[in-house]
């Protein structure tokens, strides 16, 4: 959706096993636009999903300049790995480990190299997250007000060995304290090794002497649960698996770029050393933002030519956005003076769901295994969710068929774990949520009136 600029709904894909090129429209893609105004385009890692969903190519040669880099360590996803002779990684042995205290076993989807689990594991218990600091999510509880369609049963998590070897009933768990602790360890050691892997590509660029000149945006696809609400993974329309990281360094605008890096290991004795770390000038803004917005934002940023605002039906139409680009709110943030005094009203998401009760696939299910799809809105104060009558069959939904509701305030309840949408004192914020939700994001758009 990001790649594109273009929301679900448009590109017909809530599932990974259909092609956009085929299923929806030959849709021009944020790398493809740059190759063709005259970028050299290269993509390491999973940018494009691999698969039938990105033509089996990741998308080449559309949107690459050379063929994509696919690590070869992406084989030991969801697989027993355990070191053997020499540092080589073996798949499908038992591991000479007991599970339950190991928490480098519990990383969540992550291609590790023998390097990597020594380091995270360092990080882990020597540096950063010591086991008797980390604590639990501050409701990490199933909370009485949700909808059963809401669910995120957490399939994925279910498949790993050491998960499975703890017998958690299905659908809703829990996961034993002592286990959460050890995942949310890993997963927090897991961000620092990719942490310092960043440092090292800005200091790559330092010393070629490319930083000035080089526009760095950080984000990521989705959130991800760590024991909200009892929640794990990625699969629904909550607030921390829909919001992501956004970071974006433009020279000359956004202040000074990244100096004086310094590369660090796990044999580093006094890593990390937190008085390295300098403020660089950050700022924060608070407007509301989309990842369809990053294809259109991009683009502005590295002066090319802006893109369209999508038409109702765009289909035949081969370059444009269902976003807007952010850059205005880059330079009210960064400028003394106001640039731009209106902006977005609310940000959307969206997930499927095979039935009204969690099953095995309510994960992922295919689109045409697909009975539910829940819309979600996001504004400054609330998350409002909607879960409505999806049929396979046209890929259409009726919206006077809505099996559930989900309302949370954002100011309060950041953790999404009391739903207000029964709530009478609430009737008048639903309502307008829900007819700014049937509204859909066109009426949201910012009128970007310059002062």
């Amino acid at each position: 959706s990001f790649l594109t600029s273009r929301r679900p709904d448009t590109t017909k894909l809530w599932d990974v096993h259909y092609y956009w090129r085929k299923s929806a429209g030959n849709y021009t893609t944020l790398p493809q636009y740059f190759k063709e105004h005259g970028y050299h385009t290269e993509s390491f890692g999973k940018i494009f999903h691999p698969g039938i969903v990105s033509g089996k190519t990741t998308d080449y040669p559309y949107s690459w300049s050379v063929p994509p880099y696919l690590p070869s360590t992406q084989q030991y996803k969801m697989k027993k790995v355990c070191p053997g002779a020499r540092g080589k990684l073996q798949m499908n042995v038992v591991c000479p480990v007991n599970v339950s205290t190991q928490p480098e076993h519990t990383l969540p989807d992550i291609q590790s190299t023998q390097h990597a689990v020594q380091f995270i594991e360092k990080l882990s218990k020597e540096k950063l997250y010591p086991l008797d600091e980390i604590k639990l999510a501050k409701f990490h509880t199933k909370p009485r007000g949700l909808p059963s369609v809401a669910w995120n049963p957490w399939t994925d998590l279910r498949e790993r060995d050491d998960v499975k070897s703890l017998n958690v009933s299905f659908p809703f768990g829990p996961i034993p304290e002592h286990f959460q602790k050890l995942m949310i360890q890993s997963y927090y050691a897991s961000v620092s090794y990719v942490d310092n892997l960043l440092g090292e590509v800005f200091a790559a660029l330092e010393k070629k002497g490319m930083s000035g000149n080089t526009i760095t945006l950080l984000t990521g696809d989705h959130g991800w649960a760590l024991g909200e609400n009892q929640e794990w993974s990625k699969f629904s329309n909550f607030e921390v698996t829909t919001r992501v990281p956004l970071l974006v360094s433009v020279p000359g605008l956004t202040g000074k770029p990244l100096s004086g890096t310094r590369k660090y290991s796990s044999s580093d004795k006094d890593w990390p050393d937190r008085s390295m770390v300098q403020d660089n000038q950050y700022k924060i803004t608070n407007g509301l933002v989309e990842l369809v917005d990053i294809f259109p934002s991009l683009v502005e940023l590295a002066g090319l030519p802006i893109l369209k605002t999508c038409p109702q039906t765009s289909f035949n139409i081969t370059i444009c956005t269902e976003g807007c680009s952010f850059v205005p709110l880059i330079k009210n943030a960064t400028s003394p003076h106001t640039v731009i005094k209106n902006w977005k009203s609310a940000v959307f998401s969206q997930y499927p769901r095979p039935s009204l009760q969690p099953e095995t696939d309510s994960d992922q299910p295919r689109a045409v295994d697909s009975r539910v799809m829940g819309y979600s809105i996001r504004t400054d104060s609330h998350r409002y969710t909607e879960w409505i009558q999806f049929y396979p069959n046209n890929f259409t939904v009726n919206w006077n068929n809505v099996y559930a509701r989900e309302l949370y305030s954002q100011v309060t309840d950041s953790e999404d774990h009391h739903n207000l949408a029964s709530d009478p004192r609430y009737l008048d914020i639903v309502h307008k949520l829900a007819v700014k939700l049937r509204q859909g994001w066109r009426a949201a758009l910012p009128l970007l009136n310059q002062t």
